[in-house]
């Protein structure tokens, strides 16, 4: 059975700094309805576990998104959304709202804050990193902005799309 949607409508959004977030100069990206899954939680998050491994996005963990604003300043993040719908803020404080649901990719460049504001019971999505890297999470003190920056801005761009691997729109949007 096919579960990726080859051609996915792509939400792109570019984030400016907001405060002591510094976002990213490349965008957010929203694959939506790009996997197709089966109602079960489980067998879900298996699938797209299986998927973000096979394009090199591993260190995975299934759970919901923070209902805090944070960002990570060391690696990039995706998440697939196995079942359930969320509304996030994306960007800090006063930032771009979005609504994601079952079988939504949510791609985030490194240093672009997020925030789930409301979630349905049934809420589950998995998140996974490029090369199984670890993840920080900063909370956008004006205290940990210099660093984080620096840090940021020597991320390269994933080799791999997390759900279409080279033949990713990633790459496209992304460009080094």
């Amino acid at each position: 059975m096919k579960r990726t949607d080859t051609n996915p409508h792509i939400l792109d959004i570019v984030l400016e700094k907001n405060r002591f977030f510094p976002n990213s100069k490349h965008p957010v990206l929203i694959y939506k309805q790009a996997l197709d899954l089966p109602d079960q939680k489980n067998k879900a998050a298996r699938i797209i576990q299986d998927v973000f491994a096979r394009n090199g996005w591993t260190n995975a963990w299934k759970n919901g998104i923070y209902d805090f604003h944070h960002y990570h300043s060391v690696t990039h993040e995706c998440l697939g959304i196995c079942m359930g719908k969320a509304n996030v803020i994306l960007g800090g404080p006063n930032g771009r709202r979005v609504k994601l649901e079952q079988g939504d990719v949510l791609i985030l460049p490194a240093g672009v804050a997020h925030k789930c504001t409301v979630k349905s019971s049934d809420f589950l999505c998995v998140g996974a990193y490029p090369g199984g890297k670890d993840y920080d999470i900063l909370l956008g003190a004006e205290d940990e902005y210099k660093k984080a920056a620096g840090r940021i801005e020597k991320l390269p761009v994933p080799r791999l799309d997390p759900v279409f691997g080279k033949q990713g729109f990633m790459q496209t949007f992304w460009k080094s």
